[in-house]
């Protein structure tokens, strides 16, 4: 029987608690034996993961970060690191040096592959001919009126940095765009400069998650996002990871992926998400690509691997196998690990179901 001693940060998050979740069902179905160590800055949603020993830790822009990091693995003997949260993720690779003298193991991009400026990805998409929406980079708010100029109307206006749909919204006017900015700015979410505006796209909300090693596609997976939890009372219906989503099987959406991902980081080695939606010609654009974990990749391989006792599926487990032993466990597809037609539907404090689109069979995870 293989053990671990791992270190996930971020245990706090939907994410991070989805990754320990997907872990421990493994120990389960391969044999393995885990000790988890977590930590998470904030000292209420710390106690979610079913982690074996837990520390809040400081913010990631915080000095004393890593070296805390680093006294808890000297403690505990980590022989795993895995930072889930994107900002801290980012951290961790940029100082990896850190944590290869103690011979800790890492499985992470490059740092300047995690939590890319949106406008950064833009051009890299283009040089590297993926289809992007129409972007214009807001320096001062005339900038906006150029946008309409050469753009039209509606836009999609949102800040150049962060996930969940930071600060994003539909705009039909120049005066609705220059408000919304206005209002971030003078309640100190934002400068001018933090946002960038682009053409809107009405068609569906897809998704292509991947994992590589050492520039090579393991294995990979699509859907299609469908709900939002309160989008009702959210101005852009968009808040983050969705409440219903559903497994597709489009050979589009693989050869955008692969194609984003590879425009940004030429050796890929690690998870890479990338985000896309398709324009009113049902073109497909990739809208971010990045670096890191969606919220519920993890979950999704948690899902399919504990409703079809199938541990092939458990992305978090094929994951730690590579980071930490450099080998798969399994034969695996390149794409479409997932069949198609599966529904992830969650809510709060209602659990999580997987559901079967064909017959309508339904499992219960959480």
């Amino acid at each position: 029987m293989r053990s671990v001693r791992a270190l996930i940060t971020g245990i706090g998050g939907i994410g991070g608690v989805n990754f320990v979740n997907a872990l421990r069902l493994a120990e389960s179905q391969v044999g393995l034996k885990l000790y988890l160590v977590g930590t998470d800055h904030n000292p209420y949603y710390i106690h979610f993961a079913s982690v074996d020993t837990r520390y809040r830790t400081p913010r990631h822009d915080d000095p004393t970060f890593l070296s805390t990091l680093l006294d808890i693995i000297k403690r505990h003997g980590i022989e795993f690191l895995h930072p889930h949260p994107s900002v801290e993720a980012r951290v961790v690779a940029s100082n990896r040096e850190l944590f290869d003298l103690i011979k800790v193991r890492t499985y992470l991009p490059s740092p300047e592959s995690i939590a890319p400026d949106k406008d950064v990805i833009v051009e890299k998409m283009v040089r590297a001919g993926v289809p992007v929406p129409k972007t214009v980079a807001i320096k001062s708010l005339d900038d906006i009126n150029e946008a309409f100029s050469r753009l039209g109307s509606p836009l999609w206006i949102r800040a150049r940095r962060g996930a969940g749909g930071r600060l994003s919204l539909k705009v039909n006017s120049p005066e609705e765009a220059k408000l919304w900015v206005k209002l971030n700015v003078i309640q100190g979410r934002a400068s001018i400069e933090d946002f960038i505006i682009q053409e809107y796209l009405p068609g569906r909300d897809l998704a292509f998650d991947s994992l590589w090693y050492r520039g090579k596609l393991v294995t990979s997976y699509s859907r299609e996002r469908i709900e939002y939890p309160f989008k009702h009372i959210s101005l852009s219906g968009i808040t983050g990871t969705p409440s219903v989503a559903r497994i597709i099987s489009n050979d589009e959406v693989n050869k955008v992926g692969v194609r984003a991902v590879l425009a940004l980081d030429p050796e890929p080695h690690g998870f890479y998400s990338v985000d896309l939606k398709e324009g009113p010609d049902g073109k497909i654009m990739v809208t971010e690509v990045d670096g890191k974990w969606h919220t519920t990749a993890p979950l999704w391989g948690f899902s399919m691997a504990k409703a079809y006792q199938e541990p092939r599926y458990n992305l978090a487990y094929i994951y730690l196998a590579l980071g930490m032993w450099g080998e798969l466990p399994w034969d695996l597809p390149q794409y479409d690990l997932f069949p198609s037609d599966h529904y992830l539907i969650r809510q709060m404090d209602s659990g999580v179901l997987l559901m079967r689109g064909r017959d309508g069979n339904l499992w219960r995870i959480l």
